[in-house]
């Protein structure tokens, strides 16, 4: 059974700083891409940031680039994202997602396990 737990979320003033963590297990970890989605309320689902399965090859959408950054640590089973200079739009559910396979892929329909998600508040 596959899991991935998000944490780190919270309430921040604009221009602040979160780092998002999500924890996986139940399969083989460095096998699979991963990414960040967010969904806030009455939008749909919004991809954020991938990584391969090496952590060699990421991706940011263009609305958080030079702001947030993937990583991930395949000792720990982690994939982080580290979000610098908020603001108040960037207020949502964060999703942590696996890839199927060690690609990753910009929209949500390929991968195959979700997080809980974990709320993010950016105060103006």
């Amino acid at each position: 059974q596959v899991q991935l737990v998000e944490s780190g979320g919270g309430l921040v003033q604009t221009g602040g700083s979160l780092t998002l963590s999500c924890a996986a297990s139940g399969r083989t970890f460095s096998n699979h891409g991963m990414a960040w989605f967010r969904q806030a309320p009455g939008k749909e689902r919004e991809f954020v940031a991938a990584i391969s399965w090496s952590g060699q090859d990421t991706y940011h959408a263009d609305s958080v680039k030079g702001r947030f950054t993937i990583s991930r640590d395949n000792t720990k089973n982690t994939v982080t994202l580290q979000m610098n200079s908020l603001k108040p739009e960037d207020t949502a559910v964060y999703y942590c997602a696996s890839s199927p396979s060690s690609h990753y892929y910009t929209g949500p329909d390929p991968y195959d396990y979700w997080g809980q998600g974990t709320q993010v508040t950016v105060s103006s």
